[in-house]
């Protein structure tokens, strides 16, 4: 059939329904519950997928991989320290940082050390962390004063900078008799026996006692060990999809820098993906419900299409006596099926969209602070057409087929 004879189908399909509008939009009805309850469902689902993924991203380390220097090996169940193992420095880290997919990374070295006022009154054991410049937006640390440190302060390895956590600023603010944090600025403070100077505190109001340092310095501020201390990369993603993407380039990179397997990359996209397929499974079961609203939009098409074929059986036998043949009357038949498809499911897509809107808009109310909103997509629009029209086809092939197989002579004499 060429698009022309189609196309005149369709029209010739639409004159013939408009003839009895109240039995096309009953007909319709059907289809039209049908496709709204599906954009609305997969809509709706949609909507809970974006927020519970931003949520996640806001309340834990879902976005965020570590890459972890093997510094073991294991024999017959039993580990044994490796001799030699990968010391990350900043010229790795900024390396790794312009790879596809990291939005960000920085070094991270940890011990415990020894934490002394200038004056000697405060003295206390502290968690060191030497770190790379973009540590505090992957930490997650805000400032309450100063500042963090920039590629220059690592790039110094003479530069003895510190910023401390809110908790030993705190203990520090009390024993010199301070008026706030920002007084702590420019002063200066031992770790183990080196002076840093303070350039920034962090606005967290836990108890712990903690002070970053650039990551050349960290030595100098941690005690001293036989074996290089272990440095880790903790980096961010830019989507969680392409965890396996970032693990597979830096492990081509870290084989080629320091050897084969000499690096572990750890990520937390399962969880994510855990929380995906719970959605899924809600929008596939919602989505098998709303399709029987579909199967019944179908039973109406085809009971309109049975009864149209009842009524024009004179018409229909008219047609093929002058040359119409079998396949055009089923065309003809099957374009009045698209026409009662693509009505109802331009009408159920608008109200479907409408429903979604509104069931997340009562969700926000009823839950505040859950920022959800519809999410609206193309897939979702073609999937709920798509569905609708396919429907439309396969309840009225019957309906088409029974019309194209008249005789014509029996068909004219019908009455």
């Amino acid at each position: 059939m060429s698009s022309l004879n189609f196309f005149q189908n369709l029209r010739v399909g639409a004159d013939a329904l408009r003839a009895n509008p109240l039995r096309t939009v009953l007909s319709t009805l059907g289809m039209i519950i049908g496709v709204g309850s599906l954009v609305a469902v997969l809509s709706v689902g949609d909507g809970l997928e974006d927020t519970m993924r931003a949520q996640l991203d806001q309340t834990t380390s879902v976005m965020y991989f570590t890459v972890d220097p093997v510094t073991a090996e294991e024999v017959d169940g039993q580990s044994f320290p490796l001799d030699r193992y990968p010391v990350f420095v900043a010229a790795d880290v900024r390396e790794a940082a312009r790879m596809p997919g990291v939005e960000g990374l920085s070094a991270q070295l940890t011990a415990r050390g020894e934490v002394t006022d200038s004056a000697g009154r405060v003295r206390r054991m502290a968690m060191i962390v030497g770190v790379t410049e973009g540590w505090s937006a992957i930490g997650g640390v805000t400032l309450a004063a100063g500042r963090a440190f920039t590629a220059r302060d690592v790039n110094d390895t003479t530069g003895r900078l510190v910023v401390l956590s809110g908790g030993l600023a705190r203990r520090l603010i009390v024993a010199e008799s301070l008026s706030g944090v920002a007084e702590l600025l420019g002063r200066t403070l031992r770790l183990q026996s080196t002076v840093f100077t303070i350039i920034g505190v962090s606005a967290d109001t836990s108890a712990n006692d903690m002070a970053w340092v650039p990551l050349p310095a960290a030595t100098a501020a941690m005690p001293p060990t036989a074996r290089p201390r272990v440095v880790s990369l903790l980096g961010k993603l830019r989507t969680v999809e392409q965890a396996d993407s970032v693990r597979i380039a830096i492990t081509r990179w870290a084989t080629t820098r320091f050897g084969a397997g000499t690096v572990s990359f750890k990520s937390n996209e399962g969880r994510l993906q855990q929380a995906q397929q719970g959605i899924l499974l809600f929008k596939l079961f919602m989505g098998a419900i709303t399709g029987i609203s579909l199967l019944v939009g179908g039973i109406g098409i085809m009971n309109v299409l049975l009864a149209a074929v009842t009524e024009r059986t004179r018409e229909i036998g008219i047609r093929k006596a002058v040359g119409a043949r079998s396949r055009d009357v089923r065309s003809q038949f099957l374009a009045e099926s698209i026409v009662i498809s693509g009505f109802g499911s331009a009408v159920g897509v608008v109200l479907g969209l409408g429903a979604a809107f509104s069931i997340t808009a009562l969700m926000r109310a009823q839950l505040p602070g859950m920022q959800i909103a519809a999410s609206v997509s193309m897939s979702t629009v073609a999937v709920a057409v798509l569905s609708a029209v396919l429907v439309g086809l396969v309840f009225g092939m019957y309906p088409a087929v029974r019309a194209a197989r008249l005789n014509p002579i029996e068909a004219i004499r019908h009455e």
